[in-house]
């Protein structure tokens, strides 16, 4: 790890020598062995990072290339990679001739796990970097070494776990900012992740498997993961739990009535009783053990009346889908059973119009 000092500032915001702003930033790039995949990611106070600072390229390697951003580094450090040449090697290339080499900061990373990162003397306090088992983080204009620390650690503790590489990566980010992040706060920031992965083209036909940008957010770091779980559909992207409840009753009453759940039953029937009752208040205070004993027998009409009608099952389902495609409702890349507002209005329009019809026999 290697600290560096600060530069001036105007206003707060770091001036670098050639007498443009220098923006606070931290990153990582990665590797997964086991997939192959390599991936960049990164948050700053600067909207569209992911514009300018990570680059991938499959089976090559990772690199992230910030402070007074040269974003041409991104690429040329990745053909050099591409060449076998190591990464420490890679920095000397790109700085060799740059007169502003102090006011840079680059990581790199290579497939074989093989990382470096420059931190020039100008790059704010704190600045840094620490390289670990397949992994390097670089940070500039911190709040001090904790940041770099709590990612590189998250992203340690996660190793050999199987979680895809791009998971690992923004948990790390979090951790990251959970510190406290960089010292600008107040900016606009934004956040970014790229995964590429020699087994997968990606749209594009570039293999990049992955590509989040959060242009500009107040939280962007956790739009970033919100976004990652929810266009993947991981577990933690939605509250789920066993669908069931008097909501579920009525949408198989309404069925029911339009002979799409069980059509044969000759009438839906009605919940049991309930025995919150003066009668059985009584009969608690009268004769206790029979007042168990009805209880006991409401209890399991009750646990078979929700097990038969108030549970959102397959058949429910299937009836929910006939009913969707008979109504027009049958929308490419809807998901199975859908019960959405536009199907219930029209699910109710026609309950309430064959009711209507019925009463008028």
């Amino acid at each position: 790890m290697c600290p560096r000092s600060r530069p001036r500032t105007t206003d707060g915001v770091v001036i670098n020598d050639e007498g443009l702003p220098q923006y606070s930033t931290f990153s990582l790039c990665a590797i997964d062995p086991a997939t192959g995949q390599s991936g960049a990611s990164v948050t700053t106070r600067v909207p569209f990072v992911g514009r300018a600072v990570p680059h991938v390229r499959a089976g090559v390697g990772a690199v992230c290339t910030q402070a007074s951003t040269v974003v041409e580094y991104g690429p040329r450090a990745l053909d050099l990679l591409a060449k076998g040449v190591e990464p420490q090697a890679v920095l000397a290339q790109l700085l060799a001739d740059d007169q502003q080499r102090e006011s840079r900061q680059v990581g790199v990373i290579d497939m074989k796990g093989r990382a470096a990162a420059h931190t020039g003397k100008q790059n704010g306090n704190w600045a840094g970097s620490r390289q670990g088992p397949n992994y390097t983080v670089q940070a500039n204009i911190m709040v001090g070494p904790e940041v770099v620390e709590a990612v590189a650690t998250q992203f340690e503790s996660t190793a050999g776990t199987g979680m895809p590489l791009a998971e690992r990566m923004i948990l790390a980010m979090e951790a990251g900012q959970a510190k406290g992040g960089d010292r600008r706060w107040g900016s606009l920031q934004s956040a970014a992740i790229k995964i590429a992965d020699p087994n997968d083209p990606g749209r594009g036909g570039d293999y990049i498997a992955l590509a989040i940008e959060v242009g500009e957010h107040p939280e962007p770091v956790a739009e970033l993961k919100r976004i990652y779980y929810t266009t993947g559909r991981r577990l933690g992207y939605r509250s789920f739990s066993r669908v069931d409840g008097p909501d579920v009753i009525e949408l198989k009453r309404m069925l029911h009535a339009l002979g799409y759940w069980r059509p044969a039953l000759a009438a839906f029937p009605d919940a049991p009783p309930s025995t919150n009752t003066p009668k059985m208040q009584e009969l608690r205070k009268t004769d206790p053990a029979q007042y168990d004993k009805l209880i006991a027998e409401s209890r399991r009409a009750s646990a078979d009346y929700t097990r038969d009608y108030a549970q959102y099952d397959e058949e429910a389902i299937a009836a929910v889908d006939k009913f969707r495609v008979d109504r027009g409702l049958n929308y490419q890349g809807n998901p199975a059973g859908l019960v959405d507002a536009r199907m219930i209005d029209v699910l109710r329009a026609a309950y309430l119009e064959k009711r209507k019809s019925r009463s008028t026999r």
